[in-house]
């Protein structure tokens, strides 16, 4: 980690274990080096935070490209390898620099349901993780968080002191799907993007607040 980024990390392992009770389970599941893809559900703007600062590594981030273009705050965030994104989140360009990031073994948190939770549930997952799946060597491992939507979910401005976990699941390779999409028609090229999306998304929501 370079300095900027261990000085946020602490900061928000200490916010968490105080104000939300925060607990980590499973996190060995996750490599400590090289390419990582960190898949997990999105229910708050904690949700990077609470998943990053449960890894002893730097990792990169995304955020919304107009973030950048507030004063001191783009410096921040290429301090902690954030990746600009325009509103959609899934613009060629923006897809092209996450998959460069990981080919060059850096760690990267995505949201296969793309945007936030309205309700607190689980939503389908898009296809665009799907290609970077496809495009990269990378294992995933699939994420969940627990209590953030209660902490800071969409209506809230400040995060409310509940309690927050997260857990790590079994990483996953897509070996066959990945081998296919080298060589299948265009058409069933998207139906492995999705598939892909949908299998990660269903290991998401095995995951439970605890060990194993």
């Amino acid at each position: 980690m370079n300095f900027t980024y261990r000085l946020g990390w602490l900061f928000f392992r200490a916010s968490f274990r105080i104000y939300l009770r925060w607990r980590i389970f499973n996190v060995e599941r996750a490599p400590k080096t090289g390419a990582v893809i960190l898949a997990a559900n999105h229910a708050s703007i904690l949700d990077p935070p609470v998943v990053g600062a449960a890894l002893d590594r730097q990792i990169t981030y995304l955020a919304r490209e107009s973030l950048f273009r507030i004063p001191g705050v783009g410096w921040l965030f290429g301090r902690w390898n954030a990746i600009p994104l325009d509103r959609d989140g899934g613009s060629a360009a923006g897809l092209r620099i996450i998959i460069e990031r990981v080919q060059a073994g850096n760690g990267i948190i995505l949201f296969p349901e793309g945007t936030r939770t309205r309700d607190g549930r689980l939503q389908p997952a898009r296809s665009g993780i799907g290609l970077v799946v496809v495009k990269t060597n990378a294992p995933v491992v699939p994420v969940r968080t627990f209590g953030t939507f209660e902490a800071m979910g969409r209506e809230h401005k400040f995060p409310r002191p509940r309690k927050v976990a997260v857990t790590f699941g079994h990483p996953m390779t897509f070996e066959k799907l990945r081998a296919e999409a080298k060589t299948c028609a265009k058409p069933r090229l998207k139906e492995i993007y999705q598939q892909i999306a949908d299998e990660i998304m269903a290991e998401i929501a095995k995951l439970e607040p605890r060990e194993g």
